[in-house]
């Protein structure tokens, strides 16, 4: 990045709850029609994948309808399935290689990094599309291994092209030195889906507003 271009507003990256069975459609249908979200990730455990297919059709269908990047966490297959746009791979999933020969050269490809610069550049060596770094902040979304500083967006931001998201822990009260720092998305899972979903998303793009 050079001073002469101007970084690109912060986008949200919403991350499923565990449970999207239910109603979980007309919230997530909620949530994306209450302000700007660049992407969804389709993150179930335990869960084959029959019935993870079945969860998951309505909700791309969803995104689809509104412009959303649909990605599935982990499984290459089930992101094959659905006609995803993408998955996201953590350091114990396939490779970037492998998804990319399954998906194609379209398809978004981004890989769970924690607070590692080897594995960023690693990744970004390898053709992923983006990269996450994280946790920032204390989560009870998943144990929190590993836990990443506002350096490392910075570090990766005065280098890089590839987007970096950061993750764990994000809410609209704590949001903003992530924005500053360099993060291109916010991915973001309790602080929307364990309260008002739509108020949350309003207050997201707020803050990020306010830094743009």
């Amino acid at each position: 990045m050079t001073d002469e271009t101007p970084r690109e507003p912060t986008q949200l990256y919403l991350i499923s709850p565990l449970d999207v069975g239910g109603v979980f459609a007309d919230r997530l249908a909620r949530a994306l029609d209450a302000g700007p979200v660049a992407a969804f990730q389709f993150r179930v455990k335990d869960v084959d994948q029959h019935e993870a297919a079945r969860l998951g059709e309505p909700l791309r269908r969803i995104c689809a309808d509104r412009d959303v990047a649909f990605i599935v966490n982990d499984s290459v297959a089930l992101a094959k399935r659905l006609g995803a746009d993408g998955v996201h791979l953590g350091q114990d999933d396939d490779s970037i290689e492998q998804a990319r020969g399954e998906l194609g050269r379209d398809a978004q490809i981004g890989v769970t990094c924690h607070d590692s610069r080897h594995f960023a550049m690693e990744a970004g060596d390898a053709g992923a599309d983006y990269v996450a770094f994280g946790a920032f902040y204390p989560t009870t979304t998943k144990e929190t291994k590993h836990t990443a500083g506002l350096d490392l967006l910075e570090w990766w931001q005065g280098i890089f092209e590839i987007p970096c998201v950061a993750i764990g822990g994000i809410n609209p009260e704590n949001c903003v030195p992530l924005v500053r720092a360099g993060a291109d998305f916010l991915a973001v899972s309790g602080a929307v889906w364990n309260g008002d979903e739509e108020a949350a998303v309003r207050a997201f793009n707020a803050a990020i507003a306010g830094e743009f």
